[in-house]
């Protein structure tokens, strides 16, 4: 089965982001292009948060859709974003 897009098959669509610290009764949800982070502390949403804006700036950088990223490269913009 051909891929209508031309982008290889099984490559990254996006992350889901799970805090699970938030003991305060808060529900937290944020949404990006490529992100859907959810629950945690004040804190840890937050830190999430930052990850996120990182992430998709450096992406952004590069020039390249998330799609279009190899897993190598999606793993060192990660670990770069996490600071």
């Amino acid at each position: 089965m051909s891929n209508k897009r031309g982008s290889k098959a099984g490559g990254v669509v996006g992350f889901l982001g799970v805090g699970l610290d938030g003991k305060d009764g808060e529900h937290r949800f944020t949404r990006s292009e490529h992100f859907f982070l959810v629950g945690g502390s004040d804190e840890t949403h937050g830190r999430m948060q930052d990850t996120a804006i990182r992430f998709s700036a450096a992406l952004g950088r590069r020039g390249k859709a998330l799609p279009e990223a190899t897993i190598e490269e999606i793993l060192d913009l990660l670990h770069e974003a996490e600071g």
